[in-house]
């Protein structure tokens, strides 16, 4: 049996939620989770349990979550082969509607202006179709007005995440360190650069997660239990009726 690349299953995920369809048949968007994180936290790996966790709780209707990182949402944006429709919705040249946030940015160049635009419009076309963790980006900025989002940021100490990366990434501890404080710096600079904020403000989160203290599927269970209350029309189990409203 052919096991496929993450990418190979973003693209069959969009293509399946994107065709042209009866407007009057077409789902309503599912959920949608943001997750920020320190580098070294070992995100791919709390990702792939959460998506589990959900599917086994989701109604069938909605039983297809699948998470996209940054690596995955820069392919997208430069993949000609996905579906015109989607296509259409990264490309298209309208005003966005982004928000007081986005007024901020006229003093960017005019090449982070269009990269910035094109994050956030490949965002905001997969935030439609919802079921979806997104990984970075600003996700969390980007969608702040969807009701339905739901946005998290792990954290853990600096010696947990060196560990980590020297196991992740087979760097020795010196290494390791250095490639940790480098990509944590990037990523505030993106944030402060491209949305005017503060990566580290607790106020643009729902949960902040110490994953220091908590296993991958603890960690899994933990955000899919918040979720599974906030959403409970998506999912079929026993507490999403004790608080449903």
């Amino acid at each position: 049996m052919k096991i496929l690349s993450a990418y190979e299953k973003a693209r069959i995920y969009i293509e399946q939620h994107t065709q042209e369809t009866d407007p009057t048949k077409k789902r309503k968007g599912g959920p949608i989770i943001t997750l920020s994180r320190e580098t070294g936290i070992g995100a791919s790996s709390i990702c792939q349990s959460l998506v589990e966790y959900l599917n086994s709780h989701a109604i069938e209707e909605y039983s297809d979550w699948a998470y996209f990182d940054r690596e995955l949402i820069e392919k997208i944006m430069e993949d000609p082969k996905l579906p015109q429709h989607f296509r259409n919705m990264i490309d298209e040249d309208k005003p966005m509607k982004m928000d007081s946030w986005f007024s901020e940015l006229l003093g960017l160049s005019p090449s982070k202006l269009s990269l910035i635009k094109r994050i956030s419009k490949t965002i905001m076309s997969l935030a439609e179709i919802g079921n979806l963790i997104i990984v970075g980006r600003g996700a969390n900025i980007i969608t702040a007005n969807l009701k339905n989002t739901f946005h998290l940021r792990l954290i853990a100490p600096l010696d947990f995440r060196i560990e980590n990366a020297m196991k992740l990434y087979k760097l020795d501890r010196k290494k390791a360190e250095a490639f940790i404080k480098k990509e944590d710096e990037a990523r505030r600079n993106f944030i402060k650069t491209y949305f005017h904020k503060n990566i580290e403000d607790p106020f643009l989160y729902h949960a902040i997660i110490n994953t220091n203290l908590l296993k991958s599927d603890e960690i899994a269970e933990m955000i899919g239990h918040c979720v599974i209350k906030r959403f409970p029309e998506y999912f079929k189990t026993h507490f999403s009726h004790q608080f449903k409203n």
